[in-house]
């Protein structure tokens, strides 16, 4: 079946809007990671609290995979259209839910759990979501052509995540005229306007979708009959289809996932937790770096077309083993106090003693000041009171972001960027090679699988297992690195060896 070009625009249009909103929707939650910490947690152990929103960030990956089997199994049964329609209004629901959960002061310990429910109900859309989309733009896409058109699918992650930082900083610019207020307004309830935001753009995704028809392949199967009765018997049961899923996760997207979620995730709070750059600053060297790089996602993609799939993502996955530690090295040298610039007017307070009362006092915003002893909380005070009476007798320890001057700004815009290439590398060809290998019957579900246990399994738990590991080694700040190096290292023997380069487009279908 023939498509014209205007016609594989409006499929791929219609594909990558949904795909980039869902996308968007999940990675909110990332990065707004330091400000829902003082939200949902317990605000006497800052770290803790940090720990524990990444812990549940990283929750919403590891269900992926689960959302891959359920919504793969109905995308194979069903049809693309209707399943991928589900996901994206179970992840709009989700993360305006999110939204509206009041903080740990107002209902304690099931803030946490209410938003750990709600996160893994997004791992759960967003694991039926990105197969349905890959799939239907894959099947409607002309022969050869499949990864050039299905890049841009690919782009529509980084998209989402590029969408999430620029409403964020839009918000907390928007929120008051003066910027202390801003930021104050945007920590104390401001932060919730991105998840509102959501609503929006899922229905404006659902229109779009409504006007979509069925994929021409599956459609073609299911006038023959030939669909399948049980995918997910068929894709982990049938030892052939069972050993190309295997092979996909170990030999190619795991390895994709912690080169993406490091590149972009582990960078952002690389700059913000380690460099202690700036939180704005920190937002706009990522969205420059990811506006710079992100038509490379096409530029692989389509050269994959012409000289196969494996030999792009194997390259991608050396380059990054081979160049993390020196480009975190360098961000590490870049932001030394000796070469930045510290803003007073953006001080936070981390913790403050009161050596003779032995209480321990906690500010996460810029107004309220939280009185512990012995892990509880006593008392809230104003800052203002505080700061005007003297009634307390505090000892201050401010926590100082560095604002960088712009030699050393555009230095790391450049090493940002190059993760990114790395990211785009891996990623651009991953979709096509994923829907090669599978037959079409059950390619929904065959290709989800491995995408959501490499990406949602080893990727999403990147950031999580890199702060860990930094607060257990505190001698090598760049130890957090070697999960991802490792990870890549696997899957960069495993593919070399095993990985076929070239297969026809439609040998299976």
């Amino acid at each position: 079946m023939t498509i014209d070009k205007g016609q594989m625009r409006k499929v791929i249009f219609a594909s990558s809007v949904g795909t980039l909103i869902e996308w968007y929707d999940f990675y909110i939650f990332g990065s707004l990671a330091p400000i829902i910490a003082a939200q949902f947690f317990p605000k006497s152990d800052p770290t803790a609290a940090l720990l524990s929103t990444l812990a549940t960030f990283a929750a919403g990956f590891i269900v992926r995979p689960f959302g891959a089997l359920v919504f793969g199994r109905l995308g194979d049964k069903v049809g693309r259209k209707y399943t991928f329609l589900l996901t994206l209004v179970l992840m709009g629901g989700s993360t305006f839910a999110i939204g509206l959960v009041p903080g740990y002061e107002t209902i304690g310990f099931a803030a946490p759990i209410i938003v750990l429910m709600l996160r893994l109900l997004q791992g759960l859309a967003l694991g039926g979501e990105y197969g349905g989309a890959a799939t239907y733009v894959a099947e409607h896409a002309p022969e050869h052509k499949r990864g050039a058109y299905t890049s841009w699918i690919q782009t529509t992650a980084t998209l989402g995540l590029l969408l999430s930082l620029g409403i964020i900083l839009i918000t907390r610019k928007s929120m008051a005229s003066d910027p202390m207020d801003s930021i104050r307004a945007f920590e104390d309830w401001g932060w919730r306007i991105p998840f509102w935001f959501s609503v929006v753009l899922v229905g404006m995704s659902i229109y779009i979708r409504l006007k979509m028809h069925e994929s021409p392949l599956f459609m073609r199967l299911k006038t023959s009959g030939k669909t399948s009765t049980n995918p997910i018997r068929e894709s982990l049961m049938k030892r052939s289809n069972l050993k190309m899923v295997l092979l996909a996760l170990f030999g190619a997207t795991m390895g994709q996932g912690v080169v993406w979620y490091t590149g972009q995730f582990y960078a952002q709070t690389f700059l913000e937790n380690a460099c202690k750059i700036d939180f704005e600053q920190t937002r706009t060297i990522l969205i420059w770096a990811i506006v710079f790089a992100t038509p490379l996602f096409i530029v692989f993609g389509n050269w994959s077309d012409r000289v196969g799939r494996k030999w792009i993502i194997m390259s991608g996955l050396l380059l990054a083993i081979v160049a993390y530690r020196p480009i975190y090295r360098t961000m590490l040298d870049l932001t030394d106090t000796a070469t930045s610039v510290k803003d007073d007017a953006k001080s936070r307070i981390e913790k403050v003693i009161v050596p003779l009362q032995g209480k321990e006092y906690s500010l996460q915003t810029s107004t309220t000041l939280h009185v512990y002893q012995n892990g509880i909380e006593e008392k809230t005070v104003s800052t203002d009171t505080l700061f005007n009476s003297g009634a307390e007798r505090v000892q201050f320890k401010p926590k100082q972001f560095k604002v960088l001057p712009n030699n050393v700004y555009w230095a790391l815009v450049a090493l940002l960027f190059i993760q990114i290439v790395f990211v785009t590398m891996v990623y651009g060809p991953i979709a096509a090679f994923l829907v090669e290998i599978f037959p079409t019957k059950i390619r929904y579900t065959s290709m989800s699988l491995p995408y959501h246990l490499g990406n949602g399994v080893f990727g999403g738990m990147t950031p999580f297992i890199a702060v860990l590991l930094g607060t257990m080694y505190t001698a090598d700040p760049l130890v957090g690195l070697w999960y991802p190096i490792a990870v890549a290292g696997i899957c960069l023997i495993i593919g070399t060896i095993y990985l076929s380069n070239r297969i026809d487009p439609n040998v299976n279908d």
